[in-house]
Order: structure tokens, then C-alpha cells, then sequence
């Protein structure tokens, strides 16, 4: 049985071998580490999915603005990893449906995220964030803007606030947003 919950510090390491593990890199993993750092991301909610004591998947909300100023909370989603030996059994949407409630909670407005639109859209995002008003922090290629998504828990909300979008300090650098 798959159990979400808040990722505890002693679950560090193990988070950052999920992300390795699950994007081939230490780029992501180095995210995380870097985000669970950066006093500009708070509040932060940071998941874990535990299988049998093991954790098989891990999940990154960090604070979000529109326009450079102190906007309504709204949240980026970045990262999320789950384990290749534990990938297609739905724990990322877990970890997603979890998170999002938990931030919806907190108030919350709005949640984007930067991914692949063939899977995030079954959560409920939006995809091309731009065409609902909502710029990234840096330009995506018109190739790609189907991956800008945006997710609002209350749709009046996506009327209601526009602009460019920016996020903590780690979190505004090109290397995230740009191939």
C-alpha cells in the first residue's frame, strides 16, 4: 500500500536518489536540494510516497507570484520523481491529487507546472498557461507550449489574475525553463 506524507528531513538523501534514479541526472536532484534551501520558495510542501518503508516517489511545491509582486499564494510544481521500478502504478498522480488539495487548503489560488502534456492534464492542468494570460518566468518555444500548464482551483480564477509568472530565486534561472 502506497502512504503520502510530508517528507521528513532524515527522508533527504533518499529524495534526492529518487530524482537521480528517475531523471538520469543530478540535475533535479540538485534542484530539490536547492530548493528545500531557498527561503523564497516557502511555503514549501514536499511529499513522499512511501511503499512498505521505501520511498518510491517524491513531489516539490514551492511558492509562486505573478507579476514580481506579492500576488494571492499560487504554487509551482517542480520536481516530482517516482522510481523506475515503481513508475506507471499511479503514484505520481497520487502524489499530485495529494498535493494539490493540500495547497488548495493552504489558499492557494493557482498551480503551475512545466511538464509533459500528455500526463499533468489528467489531473486537471490547463496546458498552454499562456493562453490563459499566464507568461513563464522564461519564453517557451511556440513548439512546446502545450508543456506550460496551469491548474485553478476555482476556473473564475483564470479572469481573475494574468501576468508573468515568477518563482523562487532558485527557480529563475534559464537552465529550468530553457532546452
Amino acid at each position: 500500500m502506497i502512504i503520502i506524507r510530508p517528507a521528513l528531513a532524515d527522508d533527504l538523501d533518499d529524495i534526492l536518489d529518487i530524482h537521480r534514479h528517475a531523471f538520469g541526472s543530478d540535475t533535479e536532484a540538485d534542484l530539490v536540494a536547492a530548493l528545500h534551501k531557498d527561503p523564497s520558495a516557502e511555503p514549501i510542501l514536499s511529499l513522499a510516497a512511501v511503499e512498505n518503508n521505501i520511498l518510491q516517489g517524491h513531489i516539490l511545491f514551492t511558492r509562486a507570484y505573478l507579476n514580481n509582486q506579492s500576488s494571492p499564494l499560487m504554487h509551482i510544481l517542480a520536481p516530482m520523481a517516482v522510481n523506475p521500478g515503481a513508475q506507471h502504478r499511479g503514484i505520481g498522480m497520487m502524489l499530485i491529487q495529494r498535493g494539490l488539495g493540500q495547497v488548495r487548503d493552504a489558499g492557494s489560488k493557482l498551480v503551475f507546472v512545466l511538464g509533459y502534456p500528455e500526463y499533468y492534464p489528467r489531473s486537471g492542468f490547463l496546458t498552454d498557461a499562456e493562453g490563459y494570460g499566464f507568461t513563464a518566468p522564461y519564453p517557451i518555444p511556440e513548439e512546446h507550449a502545450d508543456a506550460w500548464m496551469v491548474y485553478a482551483f476555482d476556473p473564475a480564477d483564470l479572469d481573475r489574475y494574468d501576468g508573468r509568472v515568477t518563482c523562487s530565486d532558485t527557480l529563475m534561472k534559464p537552465e529550468y525553463w530553457v532546452d
